[in-house]
């Protein structure tokens, strides 16, 4: 069996160091895990099959697939999808092929945000599912029938994590105390329960940063309000470092920087970013900064979207970049956007009717009641002499 995470030299995390080895240590998802549990019974047995394990972070999916690893005598493979690209899949099931062939030993590939792959990538592991070739547990904080193709769900049993109790979660921060010797308060431990909110990660990132930021042995309630909102600044992804990341993007392709604009595109995608997040922003980018100066600028950012989709991560890390470059270096001019603002604000003033001349006469009736007279054709005349606004607004020249 492979391990599952490779040994380095520096520390591992608080919430790394305390990831169970055995369903003893696992806290929460008794559903699933409790004793007389059927995939409980299955992994102890070393019989499972197939599985995609769907529920939000911190809630024990990659800890199941790290028992799993344990218990079976199976080879176990890990793959991160953000950083697994098509060669490396192939590569592993190949090599699943020699081992059923000369050692008579199954292989289990683990992928955790499996989300991640496109439908491509995923197509590759399907032939080897189906075969017995490999054995998926397959990891995902979105909705399975969204993320993941039908054929994949189909061929294996989805198993819905929920977010971990309170009771869960003051077990997992009791234990991750006496790993660092500290002492909490009633009212600290429930602070980060509160803190936490489901997630057993959450909830030793902020204990884990309270003892190095406090050098005492016991802390109160006021001890980790004070950590909990120093932590929240530092690590919240989703929140204003999210948003502040993707607006340093926007704003250094406006003013012509590939070169910051990559450095904060990787940022992004180091962080987890979503690359379809970063790629729809692009093909804006390319109407709204650049618009009328260079047409071509929008087919490049649907490109590289596609690209996206159709490649995957890593390799789509390259489409990216070309496409940033290229919106980058490119001409800017914002005057379709800025005209489609005055529109709006004059659409806004009222529901006018249209011109009858500008009205298609589908029918007698409607013929006679003008719809249409008058419309000049403007392939018949070489000069057109005709209003296109509602006579409330007026003509307007917004471009």
């Amino acid at each position: 069996m492979e391990d599952l995470f490779d040994q380095k030299k520096f520390e591992k995390p608080l919430a790394e160091k305390m990831r169970p080895e055995n369903f003893e240590n696992f806290f929460g998802q008794q559903e699933l895990c409790g004793k007389n549990s059927p995939l409980r019974k299955l992994v102890e047995k070393d019989q499972i099959n197939s599985l995609i394990l769907w529920g939000p972070p911190g809630s024990g999916k990659t800890t199941l697939a790290y028992i799993i690893a344990k218990k079976t005598k199976a080879f176990f493979k890990k793959f991160d999808a953000a950083s697994t690209g098509v060669a490396q899949v192939k590569k592993e099931i190949e090599r699943a092929k020699e081992r059923r062939k000369y050692n008579e030993q199954k292989t289990i590939v683990f992928i955790d945000e499996i989300h991640r792959f496109n439908k491509a990538q995923q197509d590759i592991l399907l032939s080897s599912v189906e075969q017995g070739i490999i054995t998926l547990i397959g990891a995902t904080t979105e909705n399975p029938s969204f993320g993941v193709i039908s054929p994949l769900i189909s061929r294996s049993i989805v198993y819905s994590l929920k977010p971990l109790s309170k009771e869960a979660l003051e077990k997992i921060i009791i234990r991750g105390a006496n790993s660092l010797e500290k002492k909490l308060s009633k009212k600290a431990i429930e602070k980060l329960i509160n803190y936490a909110d489901g997630d057993a990660r959450a909830a030793l990132n902020g204990l884990e940063f309270a003892s190095k930021l406090f050098e005492k042995e016991a802390f109160k309630e006021k001890d980790i309000e004070r950590v909990l909102k120093e932590h929240a600044l530092r690590y919240d992804k989703k929140g204003e470092e999210h948003y502040s990341l993707i607006s340093a993007f926007i704003k250094s392709m406006r003013d012509s920087d590939a070169s910051a604009a990559l450095y904060w595109f990787s940022r992004m995608i180091l962080s987890g970013e979503d690359p379809r997040f970063i790629a729809r922003r692009m093909i804006i980018f390319a109407s709204e900064d650049i618009g009328l100066a260079d047409s071509q600028a929008l087919s490049v950012a649907i490109a590289t979207a596609r690209a996206v989709d159709q490649v995957g991560l890593p390799e789509a890390q390259i489409n990216l970049a070309h496409g940033i470059c290229y919106l980058s270096l490119a001409k800017k001019n914002n005057n379709s956007y800025s005209a489609l603002l005055k529109a709006q604000k004059d659409a806004k003033k009222g529901s006018y009717p249209v011109p009858l001349h500008l009205r298609n006469a589908v029918n007698d009736f409607l013929k006679e009641k003008g719809y249409g007279k008058g419309y000049q054709y403007a392939h018949d005349f070489k000069k057109i002499n005709q209003k296109h606004f509602p006579k409330e607004i007026g003509e307007k020249k917004y471009l």
